[in-house]
């Protein structure tokens, strides 16, 4: 499932967009997809895994969210790989 960063969610339109955290296009995420996740709305910055489906119009949509605010960051997790490879062995 890709991660990715809450851009903005407004409430009142139903919609936002989420960043993927390895580059890319932007996911649009609608509301009902929020509520099928049984949350009830996103804040932005959020981390959320989703997957991607086509919608009825033939365009990619964000679905399946989940909250991913636990989770460590791509590009942390390949900075914390480096540090502990530059670390000298136990002897």
């Amino acid at each position: 499932m890709p991660i990715g960063t809450v851009k903005f969610f407004n409430d009142s339109k139903g919609y936002g967009f989420i960043a993927p955290e390895t580059g890319g296009n932007d996911a649009f995420v609608h509301i009902s997809a929020v509520e099928k996740s049984g949350m009830r709305t996103l804040r932005e910055n959020q981390r959320v895994s989703y997957e991607l489906q086509e919608d009825r119009r033939g365009k990619m949509a964000a679905v399946n969210l989940q909250d991913a605010s636990d989770t460590v960051p791509v590009d942390q997790a390949a900075g914390e790989q480096a540090e502990a490879g530059d670390q000298p062995a136990a002897e």
